[in-house]
């Protein structure tokens, strides 16, 4: 009998846990709440 198949999201983000709104370029992993928390420092700017 084969594995079953795990459907949804099984990764959170690293910092909380969250499941929803994951940022996963650049190999992050964040959800967008800790990402904007923690942009500056990563050294991400924002425009306009």
């Amino acid at each position: 009998m084969k594995p079953k198949k795990k459907f949804g999201r099984s990764e959170g983000c690293e910092r909380c846990d969250r499941k929803r709104g994951i940022i996963r370029r650049y190999g992050m992993h964040l959800c967008r709440q800790c990402f904007r928390e923690i942009a500056p420092q990563l050294g991400f700017k924002k425009y306009s």
